[in-house]
């Protein structure tokens, strides 16, 4: 039996959305929803039926054709030729399941009853989501202001029997789903257009996606890191309390309980050390690590601030008699919260490298390149240069896209967010990142052998019990390509709910999205 999430004014929060698109939840309309866009609805044909007064976009062109006014019975053709022209996307397809985050942030961002719109539209959109058809979206096409245009023409098309969507994995037209639910398209009324059109929901349900795979990755780089430390030999004692009490960042002090946890009976973290001092890239872990945790954690702030908000235009306001034509769909906030999550995603890559520098290099013990035989066999030699020539990707793509704009529409929209192209960069960057931190756990998992017989804690070989079933031991030179794809999809086949599961079997008790 389905389990239904209702839409209504209560906040939806990223825990939520991890809930609805993971558990496969089907959404409905609170009847408070239902009414709000009815009443916005049945006030802007009133207004139009009284009155002769341009509205922007309404029976008006749009952008810099805003002065040209549209006769009445062509309202119905003006908003469906903007969907259809403002359907110009290229590029690569984006994913299945950012489509679906899109399609239940645009259905949110209705539900408030600020837009004007038809409730069947909002239904047929309700109808995409719960029966899992996604329209064929296009990552490039947007500037981050005046909505996501050219995404979310790409995202209305099939409401209006256009255009093509995915349904049970395979690409087919619009009118064939239709004809299979048997549904009509649906005949947009005055303003609809520019509603699905004007918004921020391509970017934000890029901001929703990242923050999920920031968290998880986030989270697996301190289980990696703590791998690494133990096989490096490295020292606990930069992770003490009395250390992050006397610098209290939040996220800082998080990673030092953590890894106190993760190592807390590891015969390996506890034995007389030889050495002073560790390398920044283990000793400042908690200052790192701890850092992005704070910027993810603000960046969320932003995202769900977003989600809950209503960024089309003109803004509908029934009980105040107002229709208000100004710029909720312009992303600058969007686009500064994903440059600054770009470039604290790419320290967690970046420090890991660093790490894998280091167990490669035969110090304290380990062999040179983490092999038997060096020389004869290059052993962990190139993961290191893959890891190396990812983290310099991702240093590029971390290029703030924020401080970039150009003028389009004639002058009239001359200044954009660029967040669009943030969002997308973001996307790469995170999933560079869980390539790099994959490349940590190979090296790390390989310089812990020559440990033996010493162990680590219960929980990292528990940990690294689970990975010998995907990834061996290497004793000799072969392709290491494919260990390096299957520790990639290691660290990537659980999602946030059932990662949480396969630590608690562990016996670490994490909550990923309250970090």
């Amino acid at each position: 039996m389905a389990t239904y999430y209702t839409i209504s004014a209560s906040l939806l929060t990223l825990k939520d959305i991890n809930a609805i698109i993971f558990e496969n939840k089907k959404l409905k309309l609170s009847d408070a929803s239902k009414a709000k866009i009815k009443k916005a609805k049945a006030f802007l044909d009133k207004k139009l039926f009284d009155s002769d007064k341009p509205f922007y976009g309404i029976n008006t062109g749009f952008g810099s054709l805003y002065n040209l006014e549209i006769s009445k019975k062509d309202l119905t053709t003006l908003q469906e030729n903007l969907v259809m022209s403002h359907a110009c996307g290229t590029g690569d397809k984006v994913p299945e399941v950012i489509v679906k985050i899109m399609l239940l942030l645009k259905i949110k961002s209705l539900s408030f009853g600020h837009s004007g719109v038809q409730l069947a539209t909002v239904n047929r959109l309700i109808d995409f989501f719960n029966n899992d058809i996604f329209p064929f979206v296009y990552t490039q096409g947007s500037l981050g202001a005046s909505g996501d245009l050219a995404p979310l023409a790409h995202l209305s098309l099939p409401i209006i029997g256009k255009g093509k969507v995915t349904y049970k994995n395979r690409l087919v037209n619009t009118s064939t789903v239709l004809k299979k639910f048997n549904w009509k398209p649906i005949k947009l009324e005055a303003k609809e257009g520019l509603a699905l059109l004007n918004g921020t929901q391509f970017m934000t349900a890029y901001g929703v996606y990242c923050l999920l795979l920031s968290h998880k990755s986030s989270y697996l780089a301190d289980i990696i890191a703590s791998i690494s430390l133990d096989a490096f030999d490295g020292r606990i004692e930069p992770f003490n309390d009395l250390v992050h009490v006397i610098r209290p960042h939040a996220g800082q002090f998080k990673v030092a309980r953590r890894f106190r946890e993760f190592l807390k009976d590891s015969e390996i973290i506890a034995q007389p050390k030889a050495h002073v001092q560790d390398p920044y890239s283990f000793r400042c872990i908690p200052q790192v690590h701890g850092a992005t945790k704070d910027t993810i954690d603000f960046v969320e702030k932003t995202i769900i601030t977003e989600i809950n908000s209503v960024t089309d235009n003109p803004n509908i306001f029934p009980d105040e008699d107002e229709i208000i034509s100004a710029g909720n769909f312009h992303g600058q906030p969007l686009a500064l919260a994903f440059d600054y999550l770009k470039i604290a995603m790419a320290e967690i890559g970046n420090i890991s490298e660093r790490r894998v520098f280091q167990l490669v290099s035969g110090l304290r013990g380990l062999p040179a390149f983490l092999v038997d035989n060096p020389g004869l066999n290059s052993g962990f030699m190139i993961p290191q240069y893959t890891a190396a020539s990812i983290v310099s990707a991702n240093k590029q793509l971390a290029t703030p896209a924020s401080v970039d704009s150009i003028v389009s529409s004639n002058g009239q929209e001359d200044h954009v967010s660029m967040g669009a192209n943030a969002a997308v960069q973001a996307y790469n960057l995170i999933r560079n990142v869980e390539r790099i931190i994959a490349i940590e756990l190979f090296n790390a998992s390989q310089a812990l052998e020559f440990r033996r017989p010493l162990k680590s804690s219960k929980f990292i070989e528990l940990f690294l019990k689970a990975y010998r079933k995907e990834v061996p031991f290497i004793k000799k030179d072969e392709i290491l390509h494919d260990d390096i794809e299957k520790s990639i999809q290691f660290l990537k086949k659980y999602n946030i709910t059932d990662f949480e599961l396969f630590l608690n079997d562990y016996g670490i008790k994490a909550s990923l999205l309250e970090q």
